[in-house]
């Protein structure tokens, strides 16, 4: 499943970590890191547009596909049983 994660599977992601915070720290700390490139990718692409810096837009695209990657990255690990992921269930 490939699809864009909407923002109230987000809201359910996050919502899991802080609730587990305590017993998963690192992974509540990759969740933050995942939403701060998101952001940063959804707010910078205007002024790289705007100050001609076109270079960054493609960094901005990534930054704005973050959680979807991420999401599907650690849904892949766990399928192979590589990584254990028990927030999937809030993101369907």
């Amino acid at each position: 499943m490939n699809h864009p994660l909407t923002l109230m599977e987000i809201h359910r992601i996050k919502r899991w970590h802080v609730a587990h915070r305590a017993e998963h720290p690192l992974e509540y700390e990759l969740w933050d890191a995942v939403l701060c490139l998101w952001l940063m990718g959804w707010v910078g692409w205007l002024p790289a547009f705007a100050l001609d810096a076109l270079w960054a837009c493609p960094l901005c695209l990534l930054g704005m596909g973050t959680p979807r990657l991420y999401v599907a990255w650690r849904r892949h690990a766990h399928r192979l049983q590589r990584l254990r992921c028990d927030w999937l269930g809030s993101a369907s």
